[in-house]
């Protein structure tokens, strides 16, 4: 018996759609992260992306648990000394795409692959978005 190992010809991507409206940002991020890498597949193979696009709508309506508004703080470097930071409250006001961007950013990959993974991911603010012709198809959460 042999081990089936996908390659990047035999892929075909599917198309999901991803509400945020009053989901935590943890879980569903993780759970879009499983979906970019393919692992909710019987084909998946670790070096290959076997994964599938995700569009997310409504990515200002994401909530976060406890006082983690006030306490999570994001910060980058801007290449002059020190360091920028924010608050996720005013990060939601400024990028709200950028919030969940950021968490499944952090689950994927550390490398090329995982970068190829992450431009499959499409998150809009409202509750419309460019890609009717692909008919994503809903996902509910996996896991309760």
């Amino acid at each position: 018996m042999k081990t089936y190992m996908a390659k990047a010809a035999d892929v075909d991507p599917s198309w999901w759609l991803v509400d945020a409206d009053n989901q935590v940002l943890g879980r569903m991020a993780s759970d879009i992260a499983v979906v970019l890498m393919g692992k909710h597949q019987p084909s998946y193979t670790p070096h290959v992306d076997t994964g599938d696009f995700v569009v997310v709508v409504n990515a200002e309506k994401v909530k976060l648990t406890g006082r983690k508004w006030e306490q999570k703080t994001y910060t980058w470097y801007t290449g002059y000394p020190g360091q920028k930071s924010e608050t996720a409250e005013k990060r939601l006001e400024r990028r709200p795409d950028r919030i969940i961007r950021d968490a499944v950013r952090r689950m994927l990959p550390k490398n090329k692959l995982g970068r190829q993974m992450l431009s499959k991911l499409k998150i809009y603010t409202g509750a419309e978005h460019p890609h009717q012709a692909q008919n994503p198809q809903p996902r509910e959460r996996v896991t309760a």
